[in-house]
């Protein structure tokens, strides 16, 4: 849960270098609350029109947007690739996949480019 809110505390901070755990942690909490906001939708009977979407479910996805993008370009860095790697997930089905085992790749050791080793700076900070 730690690292879901250090991801909202730094929400629209596309500067510096993300880890993959902390990416990864981030992606299975969301998707528990994602899910959570869809019972709860479907529970309070609240959709939009004839979709099968609420307004919890909505205000949720929408309020998930930058969080999202601000990681991803943060775990870019953390691989020593710009920010505009993520453009890469328009292209259909491939770029998507390609943007996955960027996601999974192992980020540089030591200082790169972008900021310091997010892994030597973390025991500290999370831990403390």
């Amino acid at each position: 849960m730690n690292w879901y809110l250090k991801v909202l505390k730094n929400y629209a901070n596309f500067e510096g270098r993300a880890r993959r755990k902390e990416f990864w942690m981030f992606v299975l909490f969301n998707f528990l609350f994602t899910i959570a906001a869809m019972i709860l939708d479907g529970i309070l009977g609240s959709r939009i029109g004839n979709t099968p979407y609420g307004f919890i479910y909505i205000i949720y996805a929408l309020a998930m947007i930058i969080p999202n993008i601000a990681l991803v370009v943060r775990r870019l860095h953390d691989i020593d690739k710009s920010g505009f790697w993520f453009f890469i997930s328009l292209v259909p089905i491939i770029g998507g996949i390609w943007l996955i085992v960027l996601m999974a790749t192992e980020g540089n050791s030591g200082d790169n480019g972008y900021g310091p080793d997010p892994k030597s700076e973390e025991g500290t900070v999370l831990y403390a």
